[in-house]
């Protein structure tokens, strides 16, 4: 596949697409997150950044999980419900604290695999769910879980601070397999420990209190390219990525193309911008001494264009002052 072929299927993912229909809710919504004092951060940003006092602020996220990933495996759904959502926190630099869900289903054997998935989630990453909803009647399948985390308020990691000049770093951890009934989906928890995880999580935590990061996201459904888009939106610049330097894993190990990898949601993945390179060697040492595979991928301009480049091949994914992913800048 030629780099314009590419950056075309990466542009037109249904992973990136679906996001356009944000902006239409978010502009119906207006100011609704600014109501009251104790709004930070509200709309665009992987979890909410409420007041609480002077040391702490409080996270806010939930996540929907995506209806053709329930329909494949309704465990792996509720599994996977947990994990994004730890996630979300853990991006911004936070501690998650707990969780709720709301489980939409009429058919028992669906409920109780949702049930089982977060069961194993909770175990798994360490944060209880401690209530939530069921509508036991309706026509449709549908899961969602709400979280709320902590962060010390001199470390938090918003997804909006990128600057002309910062180098991007892409961290992902390579120690895992296409998991068996959906192909987008990078397995890189199920088969590690509970320690080993959180460990993992931390390392977001300790680049927020060391204040390395200038901004950051977790890598999501729009895919590790799609992610990075979405935080060039928020931050109003631009980028350019070396292709080559993209965390991979091993494709005589695992047979996979560069555009299902791009596309695919890596379980722990992140992606951050920092001032200069050698803030950036220090994330990538915090993410390699917890078995998360790091590199410095690219920079960001002021162009408003996502740029790929493949040796002296260059195409663009995005034209950011022309389009949009979700519309929130």
């Amino acid at each position: 596949m030629n780099l314009e072929s590419l950056a075309a299927e990466l542009r037109n993912f249904e992973g990136v697409k679906r996001k356009g229909a944000i902006r239409d809710l978010v502009k119906t919504l207006g100011d609704a997150d600014r109501v009251g004092n104790k709004t930070i951060a509200g709309f665009g940003e992987d979890a909410a950044v409420l007041r609480v006092d002077d040391d702490n602020f409080i996270l806010l996220a939930v996540d929907g999980i995506w209806g053709k990933l329930l329909n494949a495996d309704p465990w792996w759904a509720g599994y996977c419900a947990v994990l994004v959502n730890v996630n979300d926190i853990a991006a911004m630099g936070g501690t998650a604290l707990a969780m709720v869900n709301l489980t939409s289903t009429q058919k028992r054997h669906i409920c109780a695999e949702l049930g089982r998935g977060m069961q194993d989630g909770v175990k798994k990453f360490g944060v209880p769910m401690v209530g939530g909803h069921l509508h036991p009647d309706t026509s449709y399948n549908a899961l969602d879980v709400g979280i709320v985390g902590t962060v010390k308020r001199d470390s938090v990691i918003f997804s909006s601070g990128a600057k002309p000049g910062d180098k991007i770093v892409v961290a992902i951890d390579l120690d895992g397999r296409v998991y068996p009934k959906y192909n987008l989906a990078w397995d890189n928890t199920t088969r590690k420990s509970a320690t080993a995880i959180k460990r993992q999580l931390n390392t977001m935590v300790e680049i927020g209190e060391k204040r390395l990061a200038t901004a950051g996201k977790d890598i999501s459904n729009p895919g590790t390219l799609g992610t990075l888009g979405m935080l060039l939106e928020s931050s109003g610049v631009g980028a350019r990525v070396e292709l080559e330097k993209i965390p991979r894993p091993d494709t005589e190990e695992v047979p996979i193309s560069i555009a299902q990898w791009l596309k695919m949601y890596p379980g722990t993945g992140f992606v951050l911008t920092v001032e200069d390179a050698e803030r950036g060697a220090e994330c990538i040492n915090i993410f390699e001494d917890a078995g998360i595979t790091a590199s410095m991928v690219g920079e960001i301009d002021a162009s408003m264009k996502l740029v790929i480049e493949d040796g002296a091949e260059k195409a663009m994914i995005f034209d950011l002052s022309k389009e949009i992913i979700t519309g929130i800048k």
